[in-house]
């Protein structure tokens, strides 16, 4: 009994292990390619905020890649009267701002 007990678990695990082998390759299929018909976006470095633009502050548009591959854009506001090695409290802001989540 105790040998049928084991030959059944491992036909179970092998399955099994079968399985997540060939899941994990599926996976490993997918590739992100950008859609076709979308344009790039061109980032300016002029003001485009609704807000006043303050004369203490230095703004510049930066952009990075997500693990996903996807480029986020952002902006980033550094005092103007920053000493060089000077650690500062830094906000950092995102969200969905919009979106739904389904």
């Amino acid at each position: 009994m105790k040998n049928q007990a084991k030959k059944s678990f491992l036909k179970t695990a092998a399955a099994a292990a079968v399985a997540l082998i060939l899941s994990g390759h599926a996976l490993a299929d997918v590739s992100i390619t950008p859609m076709k018909g979308v344009q790039t976006m061109q980032l300016t470095q002029e003001w485009d905020k609704i807000f006043p633009q303050s004369n203490k502050v230095e703004h510049h548009k930066v952009t990075f890649r997500n693990r996903y591959g996807i480029t986020l854009v952002g902006d980033l506001y550094v005092p103007k009267n920053i000493r060089s090695g000077q650690k500062l409290p830094a906000i950092a802001v995102a969200g969905a701002f919009g979106a739904v989540k389904e």
